[in-house]
């Protein structure tokens, strides 16, 4: 069970959370003036989000996170799959949750919007850190424990 647990919780975790602080400011504030300011639908404004957040991201992660040093144009591609798939999973998860919660609570399109954009971005982290940790960033017999066959 601690094997288990220590494959989620250590200091790789506190890494990502730390550039997540970083990378979720960024984007929120791309993703939210976008929305609420220029008029940009919540398609297109959480897309921006994640495309230009991807990308301080990817660097991020990379280096500071899971010190990886290795040069590899599969491994970029695995990050974008993962952003990717993670960004249609939670965000077609988080709208269809929300306007089903707020239906006929008369909330307005635009609470449910961004209510739906923040439930979006709090399950694209859960899905994004197992991603890049497993899929992304994997590390070679990354399962073996230094000294055992």
């Amino acid at each position: 069970m601690r094997d288990w647990i220590g494959k989620f919780w250590n200091s790789t975790l506190v890494r990502f959370a730390m550039v997540g602080v970083v990378n979720t400011l960024f984007g929120t504030a791309i993703m939210f003036v976008l929305y609420n300011v220029f008029g940009v639908g919540y398609w297109i404004s959480s897309a921006c989000n994640y495309i230009f957040g991807s990308i301080l991201s990817f660097f991020l992660n990379k280096y500071f996170t899971f010190r990886d040093t290795a040069r590899s144009w599969a491994q970029v591609l695995r990050f974008a799959v993962n952003i990717a798939a993670c960004y249609l999973l939670a965000y077609g998860i988080a709208k269809p949750l929300v306007y089903a919660l707020l239906e006929g609570q008369g909330a307005s399109v635009s609470l449910r919007d961004n209510a739906a954009m923040l439930v979006g971005m709090g399950l694209f982290v859960c899905f994004n850190y197992l991603g890049q940790r497993f899929f992304a960033f994997r590390k070679p017999n990354q399962e073996k424990k230094e000294g055992q066959p």
